[in-house]
């Protein structure tokens, strides 16, 4: 077997046509956009690549036909923010072969090695964690815009690694309209009737400043988190501006308390209900696609990307009082297309937001996992801690 490091633009593509041969015979397998992949490793469109690096390889078999590819990448502001220094590997695939697979981890991990790293995670993102991020373990449904989907024998080809589990990630489905407990209304009543508290969906006409009030919620509840950075203003604003041509004001809930953000939820039409007729390209064909499928009502699935309380107001029935208050807008409205709503993934590290979103009747349907290989085997391994 052969190990190709991507530096041409035909292996580029080459890495991207690994995915797709692999899984042409999958009904369940959407291909991702091309633009989506491409992007993560431009130094044009991702910034960590200003002061971080990243690699890819493509494995080849004896006859030079493909067979596997990976991605090894350090990002500098979360490497160190760990009790070993950490990289990551991501955008694996590989066919059902423990050497194939081993020779594809093993160029990660010396590559790592040799640039200080002391372990690495995977599969997942060279970048935020909202996107390809984790394997695919349970719940072998068409995947949702953004996250990974694999055959089940991958998680055997980590294991025989030796990758541990590091965290779950659970990803949440309800029907939009099935109603809440009783109990979860009279919780929210008590904060809809103080008049300290305000909710109100986004407005396309004030973009800019719910994406400042985004970014205060975020930085307030996330940037604790291990591994996670607080969010500079071009940051949010680029996440807006990636966002806008799908946002449907509708779904897109802010919490405030005295006129501050304190609260929201995040979600927005579930793209892949679209782009799964458009073959990886946007092209203009696509596009003209997209657009019609739009129009016949082909997405009626809502996609929860991120739901949140500060600290200071966890624990109130803020969370339950602006789900209601979204309720009340989006339950039963004929003009709201959407049937099904499915949340962007919560780690078993964070069981209070687990245990909200059961609250209003969200029940796990997939999990994916990220996994972590220390290089020292005999450190101990230790899961993602709790957070309290």
């Amino acid at each position: 077997m052969q190990l190709i490091e991507v530096n041409t633009p035909e292996l580029a593509n080459e890495f991207l046509m690994v995915q797709v041969r692999l899984y042409k015979n999958d009904p369940n397998y959407i291909r991702p956009l091309n633009k989506d992949i491409d992007n993560v490793f431009d130094p044009k469109k991702n910034r960590l690549l200003r002061d971080s690096e990243a690699i890819r390889w493509i494995l080849k078999d004896n006859t030079g036909k493909s067979i596997g590819r990976v991605a090894a990448f350090i990002n500098k502001k979360t490497a160190k923010t760990f009790e070993q220094p950490t990289g990551g590997l991501g955008f694996f695939d590989c066919i059902d072969d423990q050497e194939a697979a081993n020779i594809l981890f093993d160029a990660c991990k010396k590559w790592l090695q040799e640039r200080g790293m002391e372990a690495m995670d995977g599969p997942i993102n060279f970048g935020d964690r909202d996107k390809w991020w984790g394997l695919l373990i349970e719940g072998f449904y068409p995947p949702n815009y953004g996250m990974h989907y694999n055959f089940p024998y991958y998680q055997r080809l980590f294991e025989g690694y030796g990758f541990g589990l590091y965290f779950n990630q659970f990803t949440y489905y309800r029907k939009v309209n099935d109603p809440l407990p009783q109990k979860y209304n009279d919780k929210a009543e008590r904060i809809l009737s103080d008049p300290a508290y305000t909710f109100r969906h986004m407005s396309k006409k004030d973009l800019a400043k719910y994406t400042e009030d985004f970014r205060t919620v975020y930085n307030k509840g996330w940037a604790k988190h291990e591994g996670v950075k607080a969010m500079s203003e071009a940051q949010a604003a680029g996440i807006m501006k990636t966002l806008k041509p799908v946002i449907d004001e509708r779904i897109m809930w802010f919490a405030y308390y005295n006129n501050d953000p304190v609260g929201f939820f995040i979600a927005i039409p579930e793209l892949n209900k679209l782009f799964k007729y458009v073959d990886g390209e946007m092209n203009l064909w696509s596009k003209l696609k997209f657009v019609f499928h739009k129009w016949r009502g082909a997405c009626t699935t809502m996609y929860g990307i991120v739901f949140g309380i500060t600290p200071e107001h966890q624990s109130k029935g803020v969370e339950a009082a602006m789900i209601v208050a979204a309720g009340r807008v989006i339950q039963g409205n004929s003009s709201i297309p959407y049937q099904d709503l499915q949340m962007n993934w919560i780690g078993d590290f964070n069981p209070k937001m687990m245990h909200l979103v059961e609250q209003i009747g969200g029940r796990i349907y997939k999990t994916h996992a990220t996994f972590r290989y220390l290089f020292d085997r005999t450190k101990e391994f230790k899961r993602a801690p709790i957070i309290k």
